[in-house]
This record gives structure tokens, sequence and C-alpha cells, in this order.
């Protein structure tokens, strides 16, 4: 069964892409949890459509976010949290508290999906981030400030 993928999924494949899966995967999995749609001609019309619609916002982020970046005073992001004596932070940094200090100091919102970390920050000084908005990566220098 030839399918519409709607959201990126590990194993079948990213967002608008069409593929052919088994028919019943399709229709017990993929479909019911909005994962995908049939391929059919009005579907593939109404996802070109999408597709454009997303093209543009995201070139409208992506200027957005680099005029955000200039915001920030010396191009980084500060952030505070308690240390113990050995330089490590009680509780890590997380994807939700650095898009609410980005947003208080730039008024930009990022979208939380686009910072790549793998686990929270838990230690103090300079962490590079990458950004990734559309096609275009961006990297934020996070400076993690120790108190007591």
């Amino acid at each position: 069964m030839k399918i519409i993928i709607l959201k990126d999924t590990k194993k079948v494949g990213r967002k608008y892409e069409i593929k052919d899966v088994a028919d019943g995967y399709a229709l017990n999995a993929l479909i019911p949890n909005k994962i995908a749609i049939p391929a059919t001609a009005g579907n593939l019309k109404m996802i070109e459509a999408k597709k454009a619609l997303d093209m543009a916002s995201s070139k409208n982020l992506q200027d957005n976010l680099s005029k955000a970046i200039e915001k920030l005073p010396g191009g980084s992001l500060k952030i505070q949290g308690k240390v113990n004596e050995k330089g490590h932070l009680f509780a890590g940094i997380h994807k939700e508290q650095i898009v609410e200090d980005f947003k208080k100091l730039t008024g930009f919102e990022l979208p939380i999906d686009s910072l790549e970390i793998e686990k929270p920050i838990k230690e103090i000084g300079e962490h590079k981030i990458k950004i990734s908005v559309g096609d275009k990566f961006v990297n934020l220098v996070l400076e993690i400030v120790g108190t007591k």
C-alpha cells in the first residue's frame, strides 16, 4: 500500500515521503496513529500544498533565528544553576529551560525539536549546541554559570 508519511518516524521515513508498506502495517499502525495517510490523488495535492507552506514558514523561521542570535550579548546564552563543590550541577539543563531562557533574552521562541542535545547538561562551562531549522544549522554557545 502506498502511503504519505505525516511525521518523521524511525524505520518508516521522513515527513511528506511517499512509501510503499505492507497493507496490514499501514491499516493497523500508521493510519490509525495519524503517522501516515493513503497516497490518493487528492491527498497528494493536499500534501504538496502543505509542503510549500512549510517551506515558506521554515524560511521565515531561519531568518528570525539569525536575527535572534545576533541579539544575544556576546553571541552566547548564559544560564545559571546551583552547583556542588566539584562544579557539577544539581539539576541538569534541559531543552525546555534553554528554549525558555532564549525566549526571555531575544523574544524568539525556538521550536524545542530544533535543539540537538543528547542528554541534559550537568557541568558548568561553555557548551556548543546545534540548532537546526529546516536545512540550516546554527551553533549556539551555551555558557553555564554556577551559583552556590
